[in-house]
């Protein structure tokens, strides 16, 4: 659990996030779980199903499972890295796999938010199965923070 965070006093940060995980339709249908909070820093674990398979033949995780899974993740390192948590959309978000996940294992991954400005935030993930070293895909990604409007703020009153 993390040891330092930006939130502030009030409420358990851990629980925070892993809400935020379950709070998506999708993350909470694909089974994503936060395991780990540490500054900026979000580890999680991606279960393997197999009904999440790309390949029949192969048994590989498809590869847009791992992207909602990264993009979730950034997200949350995102909210992480911030004074007072907030709304944050993605702007861009760009995954290299370099390899395919192996069949029947979960996947892991951990997303860190090395910089936050006051409109964006720029996080890096990785996503592997025993050692960041041997990564299934490398994500960087940008987000937008939207500290002072309310969600939907944006949103233009139908006509009628």
């Amino acid at each position: 659990m993390a040891s330092e965070t930006h939130y502030g006093e009030g409420g358990d940060v851990f629980e925070r996030i892993q809400a935020m995980m379950k709070w998506t339709p999708q993350g909470r249908a694909l089974g994503f779980e936060v395991t780990k909070l540490e500054g900026n820093h979000v580890w999680g674990r991606a279960p393997y199903k197999p009904e999440l398979v790309g390949d029949p033949e192969t048994g590989v995780i498809a590869g847009g499972v791992i992207t909602t899974f990264l993009d979730q993740l950034c997200g949350m390192a995102a909210v992480l890295a911030m004074k007072e948590p907030s709304m944050v959309a993605t702007i861009d978000i760009r995954i290299d796999y370099m390899r395919g996940a192996t069949p029947g294992r979960d996947v892991l991954a951990e997303a860190h938010c090395y910089k936050i400005g006051r409109n964006v935030a720029f996080v890096r993930a990785v996503a592997f199965e025993d050692d960041a070293g041997n990564p299934i895909a490398h994500a960087t990604a940008t987000f937008m923070v939207n500290a002072t409007r309310k969600f939907g703020a944006n949103l233009t009153e139908k006509k009628s």
